[in-house]
């Protein structure tokens, strides 16, 4: 199976989506493509101008990688400044509703379970005893919270449905699936199928802690970013600015729930739509590290 997402072949049970689109493309095209090209020449001409030199190239960041491949051209294959524009455009809409999604909630969960958010602030400052701040470097000796952060995307998959599109006639489970006909996958029934995960309504980080499962596409019971060749690209960017913003955000603050709410008394309701938010924005009171 292939990856597509029209709008036609989701009609018969994602009609709101569709009409969603279908909105949006006639009122906010002509805006919407004035403020893209803005922001992409704003970027490209940014970086250029800031461009890193030779003795710099370990603080090298995305843009940097890809302006730096497209002038050094080792591959023979030629990188286009539209290409350019469109991967950091694709980072900067798909990265960053799904991220916020995520983080939003971890937080809620952790502050549902409060034992979990000790543990994790513990070994956040263990790690980091002595520093200023968390370090991408820091994060391989945090195996709790990769654990966290699995078990929130097992419960939480910031995507809904994964669709697909089967290439040639196909059987699946006894039902006979024809070639061009679209294929919802849902991960979200996946991560909480009982026959696959014990306890599955209960966010138990613990479960990863001594597991091989991970969520790059290679078992099936956890693909929050699908798999195969038509899987989230930003598999890693995903994981390492989750886990780096989740430790910071431990790392430097104590957080308790206002107005006397209790842990259980959490709202848990989703809004569903591209991504799968709270229903109502989480809140929490942020105090600083003594």
């Amino acid at each position: 199976m292939s990856g597509s997402f029209g709008g036609e072949g989701g009609r018969c049970f994602l009609g709101f989506l569709d009409e969603s689109w279908k909105n949006d493309s006639r009122t906010n095209d002509k805006k919407n493509n004035k403020e893209k090209t803005a922001n992409e020449e704003i970027i490209i001409s940014f970086r250029w101008e800031t461009k890193i030199d030779d003795e710099e190239e370990e603080s090298a960041d995305f843009v940097d990688i890809l302006l730096q491949v497209q002038k050094e051209n080792k591959s023979g294959f030629k990188v286009e400044m539209d290409s350019i524009k469109a991967i950091i455009m694709d980072m900067f809409s798909a990265g960053t509703d799904t991220t916020s999604t995520l983080l939003e909630w971890t937080m809620n969960e952790l502050m549902r379970n409060p034992k979990t958010l000790r543990k994790l602030r513990d070994e956040v400052r263990q790690v980091t005893e002595g520093k200023s701040d968390v370090t991408e470097d820091d994060l391989e000796h945090m195996p709790y919270l990769a654990a966290v952060i699995k078990e929130s995307l097992r419960l939480h998959s910031p995507v809904p449905l994964l669709p697909r599109e089967a290439i040639k006639d196909t059987k699946v489970l006894g039902y006979d699936v024809a070639a061009g006909t679209q294929v919802f996958v849902c991960p979200w029934a996946i991560s909480r199928d009982p026959t696959i995960w014990e306890n599955p309504e209960e966010f138990q980080p613990e479960r990863f802690l001594d597991s091989s499962v991970d969520y790059k596409g290679l078992h099936f019971r956890l693909i929050p970013f699908g798999a195969g060749r038509r899987g989230c690209p930003g598999i890693t960017f995903t994981k390492v600015v989750n886990e780096l913003a989740l430790a910071r955000m431990l790392f430097h603050f104590e957080f308790s729930l206002p107005n006397g709410t209790k842990p259980e008394d959490l709202d848990m309701d989703e809004a569903l739509g591209i991504t799968v938010r709270r229903k109502f924005p989480l809140l929490v009171v942020a105090s600083p590290r003594i």
